[in-house]
């Protein structure tokens, strides 16, 4: 549906630009359009590889696996009908630890992994396990500590204190974290009842 409106947006402003014989501001559009993807992109890239070397190095430090250890109570209370040292309760635990770090390119690939773990525990195949549901909501709303990507925009944009934005994302995914979890907890127990 999405790509239905794009398209519609993109012929009806061709259109209204021919009909009132300014196609070139349409071209100048693409042309800079293009040229600013291109330049945010590799300023993007640069934080990435940045912050995904700096992942690796506290992987190998043991870092990651602390986190994990430390979180991984938590995840068991969380997931309470995923089996304790399932492969999926790892992924999740490097899912929810690269999202701390504001790394959410890094966290998609362990969120598919630990999806696909989950599914293989699933009795029903076309329908979203209680487990799964609490992943999306946690991996969503996620709590971030550094938000890298918007540091890392600001920073590409010009901004005097790219970083000043940390407090306010802490608050902002925290009460985000809180909220989806209180709603996960909610439909579980709507779902028990009906299930029962």
């Amino acid at each position: 549906m999405l790509n239905v409106i794009w398209l519609a947006l993109i012929v009806v402003s061709i259109g209204v630009a021919m009909f009132n014989g300014r196609i070139e501001i349409i071209s100048q559009a693409m042309f800079e359009g293009a040229k600013s993807g291109v330049t945010v992109c590799f300023g993007l890239l640069s934080i990435l590889a940045f912050w995904m070397g700096i992942m690796r190095i506290a992987e190998k430090a043991g870092l990651l696996e602390l986190v994990a250890r430390a979180m991984s109570p938590l995840v068991q209370r969380l997931f309470p009908d995923v089996p304790k040292g399932h492969p999926a309760i790892g992924y999740i635990l490097s899912n929810m630890s690269a999202n701390l770090l504001g790394l959410g390119n890094a966290a998609t690939p362990f969120g598919i992994k630990a999806m696909e773990e989950l599914q293989k525990l699933n009795p029903d195949k076309q329908r979203a396990t209680p487990a799964m549901c609490t992943l999306l909501a946690i991996n969503t709303a996620s709590i971030t500590l550094i938000p890298t990507t918007m540091i890392a925009i600001r920073f590409q944009f010009g901004s005097a204190n790219a970083a000043e934005i940390v407090g306010t994302t802490l608050i902002a995914s925290f009460a985000a974290t809180i909220f989806a979890l209180v709603l996960d907890r909610w439909y579980r127990m709507v779902h028990k009842q009906k299930t029962g």
